[in-house]
């Protein structure tokens, strides 16, 4: 093999590794936004769930499960003499959720989720009673029945308990018919309008950009957040057409700088943009210490007291040395995390610091607390 064939062959796996670097970072058109009108609709429904071991709503505290088991026993012909009470332990009253795919057709099955609005123990073994479901405008798109599947188990016994996951709430895959269909117009006339899933108007200039690379003069871009295509008018040259331009890679502009804290469980995250100026950062740990020290008040002979316990309690107040530290400014999130570890702070010690860095303006990023 000739010096020059090497060569050739050296330039033919560069190019080929740089083209698979490129497809890694090249995200899918439909992975970043979505098709205007293509959307799931909310589906809710109130009924109940029967064929529980002992589990069910306590009756006495929940009325509403009495007043529906009446009027279902009423529906199929069984009428209870008035004033009767009903001691159920074994049905539950839950509120049924599912989401209607787009383009769902009558008769196909979607999943359904079971979750109890009374004191049930537990929906493990149940069977969900044939539930309507309702969209938001008032009417019935599916009925929902079938057995309802708890991922967990429960025990109790002399004053302790012991529960794995969540009892209350349990779901029905394909428990629900769809019975009315939702309309799902595919764009109007000859537009069809691209939606992103977060606003980045490089991003949209680069989909604009490599749909009319495929298609010339078919896109534009209507704001930072919406691109309006011209497509075919048939309806399966549209569909057809509309599945080529979801393939389409691009590369998406980058995000904004965004550090976001979770305040509940002191989880920090931030991306890759992140940046920081020179600051100096002091922290100091406070620790406050309550201790109690049970005593006995013993009274004098023939004095006529009476014994009576004493508490002394005896509050310590300590602050942890502080030392200033010079974080200085950095060029990546790697700069950015070794300064902040520099300093030892705990996750809580954290969020406080970020806080006041974004103030002091020394922290290049969104601060999103959640």
């Amino acid at each position: 093999m000739s010096a020059s064939q090497k060569i050739l062959i050296a330039l033919m796996w560069l190019f080929a590794s740089l083209m698979v670097a490129d497809a890694a970072r090249a995200e899918r058109i439909k992975d970043l936004a979505s098709v205007a009108g293509v959307r799931n609709n909310q589906l809710v429904g109130y009924g109940l769930v029967v064929g529980l071991d002992g589990s069910g709503d306590q009756t006495t505290q929940t009325p509403f499960t009495v007043q529906s088991i009446i009027n279902m026993l009423s529906n199929m012909g069984v009428t209870l003499p008035p004033g009767q009470s009903l001691q159920l332990k074994n049905v539950a009253a839950v509120m049924v959720t599912a989401t209607l795919p787009p383009f769902a057709r009558a008769g196909q099955q979607i999943d359904v989720t079971a979750s109890s609005i009374g004191n049930a123990k537990s929906l493990r073994g149940g069977t969900l009673v044939m539930t309507p479901l309702k969209g938001a405008d008032g009417n019935i798109y599916a009925m929902a029945q079938g057995n309802v599947v708890v991922v967990g188990a429960g025990a109790s016994g002399a004053g302790s308990k012991v529960t794995v996951n969540h009892l209350s709430v349990g779901r029905i895959a394909g428990g629900a018919t769809v019975e009315r269909e939702v309309p799902t117009p595919v764009g109007q006339g000859e537009y069809v309008h691209y939606e992103l899933n977060a606003t980045d108007f490089s991003t949209v200039q680069r989909i604009v950009d490599a749909i009319n690379l495929a298609q010339p003069g078919a896109a534009v871009a209507m704001d930072g957040r919406q691109v309006r295509v011209r497509a075919p008018l048939d309806a399966n040259e549209r569909v057809a057409f509309l599945g080529r331009l979801g393939e389409i890679e691009i590369e998406p502009g980058q995000v904004p700088a965004k550090v976001i804290v979770n305040s509940r469980t002191g989880s920090v995250v931030m991306n890759q943009m992140v940046r920081i100026e020179n600051c100096a950062v002091a922290h100091g740990n406070l620790t406050v210490s309550v201790t109690a020290e049970n005593t006995v008040s013993q009274p004098g002979a023939l004095s006529g007291g009476q014994t009576a316990g004493v508490s002394n309690a005896q509050i310590d107040i300590k602050q942890d040395g502080a030392i200033l530290a010079n974080l200085r400014s950095g060029a990546s999130l790697a700069d950015v995390v070794k300064a902040l570890n520099s300093i030892g702070a705990n996750p809580q010690d954290l969020i406080a610091i970020l806080q006041a860095m974004k103030t002091a303006g020394a922290l290049r990023a969104e601060l999103e607390i959640i």
